[in-house]
């Protein structure tokens, strides 16, 4: 049995944020729920979360996470004092603690596998995960013998010159055997210029104690203030673009591009630069998407280009064009082969195969059928100033330029619209409609203020 504990209790005043330091979002998760996600292949019987400052605002941010256990610590005391309030809630329990900090989110699950595997492997009463700087300085080294065995831990400021020179750390990664620390957990003392209790002073009293070296040092980097997180974002996205470019598509310039671990790309998509993609996104094959675009909670099936325009919550059908600077949002859906042309807003609209809407117009609310050609400038005026209306238009119906459509209205299959109408009634099929101001040309005509100056 094996339950984690994530310490996320802490203000974390370096932010300079009233959000408490673990709900900071790092991409599309924030820090602590991608320390959740860490957790993913050691499947733990309990997760608790140590909360303390904004500790409601910290619960509200995980509803979505289902047998999740909060744990108050009131005053925060330390990292030992933090675990001491798992004593009546883990009472009884006899398996494994693993001890995971709240703002140490780029932890790959196999790594916390590999330290859980390692310590039940060995029967250990603690084992650490321990990691190799290239800067260790201001960080307390630890020290082990041949077999891994835990010798000590000495802060750096009590290190030697020669202790120095070891540039192992402790990465505040713990597993437990939990009956054995709830042994010692009572014991702690407070006695440093801290005045804290530290979960460290435990690893003394306990035997065996090992370590487990992470193989990629920045796995344990914290996060402290915004610089850090920045860091941690680089390093995410450093992650995410290898490992594509890897499974086989082609990044123009990634040092522009920024994809979240949540998207989903499938072979032979370009990712041209200035391009963002984020949320729940699935881009299919032959896509090209870019440059200066941003797609978020989307889905773009096959051979589908979008040039500097913005696509969110969206689908986009095989073999659509998009763009350049057209504007796709709320539950929108793109047949096949249409093209979505230069400055046209298209809003809550299903939009059938092989349908055009070139050129600066606004699709709102609105169901287009098959080979609709929608001319320059229309608009389907859906708003009444209290509530939206629906515009539903057939199969090969053409709209000419600068055409208004006032919702709710429908308009059958092979209708044309010409230039400039005002449609405010409902159209059946094969119908032309005029819907304008008949033109009035009066000739020799002038201001009366013209003809006094003359």
């Amino acid at each position: 049995m094996v339950a984690i504990a994530i310490l996320a209790a802490g203000r974390g005043t370096r932010m300079k944020s009233d959000l408490p330091k673990v709900c900071h979002q790092l991409g599309a998760l924030s820090l602590v729920e991608r320390v959740l996600n860490s957790c993913l292949l050691i499947q733990p019987l309990r997760r608790l979360i140590i909360v303390g400052y904004e500790a409601q605002r910290v619960k509200t941010s995980l509803q979505g996470y289902r047998d999740l256990e909060f744990v108050e610590q009131t005053e925060q005391l330390g990292t030992g004092h933090a675990v001491q309030q798992l004593l009546p809630k883990l009472e009884g329990f006899t398996g494994d603690l693993l001890v995971l900090n709240g703002d140490v989110p780029l932890l790959r699950p196999d790594t916390i596998k590999k330290l859980l595997e390692y310590h039940q492997a060995h029967q250990n009463a603690a084992t650490l995960l321990t990691a190799h700087l290239p800067n260790p300085q201001g960080y307390g080294r630890v020290f082990c013998d041949g077999n891994n065995l835990l010798t000590q831990i000495v802060e750096e400021r009590d290190c030697t010159a020669a202790q120095k020179k070891n540039r192992r750390i402790n990465a505040g990664v713990y597993c437990f055997n939990w009956s054995k620390l709830a042994a010692v957990l009572p014991k702690l003392q407070n006695n440093n210029d801290q005045k804290e209790y530290y979960l460290t002073d435990t690893v003394k009293a306990l035997d065996p104690v090992m370590a487990v070296d992470v193989g990629d040092y920045q796995e344990i980097l914290g996060i402290n203030d915004r610089k850090q997180l920045a860091k941690a974002y680089e390093i995410l996205q450093e992650r995410v673009k290898d490992a594509w470019m890897k499974a086989g598509v082609t990044l123009i310039n990634p040092d522009s591009i920024t994809i979240e671990d949540t998207v989903q790309l499938q072979p032979d998509v370009i990712i041209e630069p200035q391009t963002h993609l984020r949320g729940k996104t699935l881009i299919g094959s032959g896509c090209r998407i870019g440059p200066g675009s941003l797609v978020e909670n989307s889905q773009l099936e096959k051979n589908v280009t979008v040039l500097y325009s913005v696509v969110s919550d969206s689908v986009v059908k095989d073999g659509t064009r998009v763009g350049p600077y057209a504007h796709l949002r709320g539950q929108t859906v793109v047949g096949e082969s249409c093209r979505v042309g230069n400055f046209v807003e298209l809003k809550k609209a299903k939009i059938g195969d092989r349908t055009n809407v070139a050129h600066l117009s606004y699709i709102g609310d609105a169901t287009l059928g098959n080979q609709v050609n929608i001319g320059a400038g229309t608009i389907t005026a859906n708003y009444d100033g209290v509530n939206k209306h629906p515009t539903q238009i057939g199969d090969r119906t053409k709209t000419g330029s600068n055409s208004v459509l006032v919702a709710p209205i429908t308009l059958g299959k092979d209708v044309n619209i010409a230039a400039g109408s005002i449609v405010t009634e409902d159209v059946p099929d094969d119908c032309l409609v005029i819907a304008r101001s008949r033109q009035i040309v009066k000739p020799g005509w002038r201001l009366k203020s013209q003809e006094k100056s003359d």
